[in-house]
């Protein structure tokens, strides 16, 4: 039985209490059956994520980014969730980078880490100052931004002796990247759930990829996160990435259930019915001679 089967098999709080308990976090989570529901969604969706990319083989020791946005708090509470029924047999230590944007509330995530009992390192790299420098009035910083702590991140990763550095992108991210790259990029290529590093010594894990970002947000909401604003690039106008996320919430509206398509759509590719000749060979195409 696949560990995403384990978690169906928990029908709702009563019954994870007589399993032996949940996570000291979810003491004063809500009771309520949609809430229940809600949660045992997420960790399957997490364990699916597990299981069909293999994020578990030769894994034992991963940093969790967290950022102080509903994601990543969200995601360290299912993993602390599925640590605590046996389902996760890896350790975990959180790591959140202040990168010295103004007014940044250094106390919270260090208070709510420590609250929780979650072994964690708080680094301090002031990379707002160079994405400021580097970046052109009115342009976008998110991409500089992103690259700067990744980088950061695989460094503290490997300081902590950490095999795999966790994101908490969720499923609108993940095609939200897709039709950025598909408007703007000129290419097929969206964010992986499963990612090796360039120096072939990490990977790069999305357990929540095929979790959506409204669950998300209603889980964050029950579970009462100090939730931290990013005030470097949040308050920009016209994103790239904000243009699709109103795009793909139009088409949801209109169409129920389009996004859930589209993310399957990710995983069933034909590349013979595409036009990359890299990745089919269609020079080497013949039609067989019926008489030979």
């Amino acid at each position: 039985m696949t560990i995403a089967a384990q978690i169906d098999d928990i029908q709702d709080a009563g019954e994870v209490e007589e399993a032996g308990g949940s996570h000291p976090l979810f003491a004063h989570a809500p009771r309520s059956v949609s809430f229940n529901k809600l949660r045992k969604r997420l960790l399957r969706n997490v364990r699916q994520a597990f299981d069909d990319f293999g994020m578990l083989k030769g894994q034992k020791r991963w940093l969790v980014g967290v950022s102080g946005g509903k994601d990543s708090y969200g995601l360290l509470a299912l993993l602390l969730d599925l640590k605590w029924r046996g389902l996760l047999p890896v350790e975990l230590i959180a790591c959140n980078l202040d990168q010295g944007q103004p007014n940044f509330p250094k106390h919270i995530l260090p208070d709510y880490l420590t609250k929780i009992g979650m072994p964690h390192r708080i680094e301090y790299r002031d990379t707002y100052s160079i994405v400021k420098e580097k970046v052109p009035e009115g342009a976008t910083y998110c991409s500089l931004c992103s690259r700067l702590r990744r980088g950061n991140l695989y460094r503290i990763a490997r300081e902590e002796g950490c095999d795999a550095l966790l994101l908490g992108h969720h499923r609108e991210d993940i095609l939200e990247t897709f039709f950025m790259n598909f408007f703007h990029g000129g290419r097929l290529a969206g964010m992986p759930a499963k990612l090796m590093n360039d120096e072939g010594d990490l990977m790069v894990l999305r357990p929540l990829a095929y979790c959506a970002e409204d669950d998300m947000a209603k889980f964050a909401a029950a579970m009462e996160f100090p939730i931290i604003p990013c005030d470097l690039c949040g308050s920009q106008d016209g994103l790239q990435r904000n243009a699709m996320k109103d795009m793909l919430a139009d088409i949801e509206r209109r169409m129920p259930g389009r996004k859930d398509v589209m993310l399957r759509a990710l995983a069933h590719v034909n590349p013979s019915h595409l036009l990359d000749t890299k990745l089919f060979d269609f020079s080497g195409l013949t039609v067989t001679d019926p008489s030979s």
